[in-house]
């Protein structure tokens, strides 16, 4: 999958890694323009653990962007909705979301995915954000 039109997971929301990625395929596919790649799992894994850290709902989430809004104002509305996490907790967040893939549970699966996308040999991509960068025709890094 190459240049994919939405913004890289390492890319922050009011310091938020992720947040906008969200939004962006839930915009995309309220055009009718994301990729059919992604639709299986939309508002699952990734998604699914973003919206459980601000306690939001991804439904009512897709609704709340399809209204329209900054990605800052969204942002809000998920704090009034669910909860706003401290700067602490956001930096846990996306230290551990930042390093999903490098010697945990998902490592398996990152292997897989570079496997299928003839990325095997990449050592450089040791995460699912640097293999998301990479496999959107993004230059994977490996720290935002």
């Amino acid at each position: 999958m190459n240049k994919f039109p939405v913004r890289s997971p390492f890319h922050r929301v009011e310091g938020l890694v992720y947040f906008g990625r969200v939004l962006d395929k839930i915009r995309a596919h309220a055009k009718g323009q994301l990729h059919p790649d992604y639709q299986p799992n939309l508002g699952k894994g990734f998604d699914q653990l973003c919206v459980a850290f601000l306690r939001v709902n991804y439904d009512q989430l897709a609704e709340r962007v399809k209204q329209g809004g900054t990605d800052e104002e969204i942002l809000h509305w998920c704090f009034s909705m669910g909860r706003q996490p401290s700067e602490d907790e956001v930096y846990v967040w996306n230290e551990f979301m930042r390093k999903r893939g490098w010697n945990d549970e998902v490592s398996e699966t990152l292997k897989r995915r570079k496997k299928e996308a003839g990325m095997a040999g990449r050592s450089e991509i040791e995460t699912m954000f640097a293999f998301i960068d990479a496999d959107e025709g993004r230059s994977p890094v490996t720290s935002h």
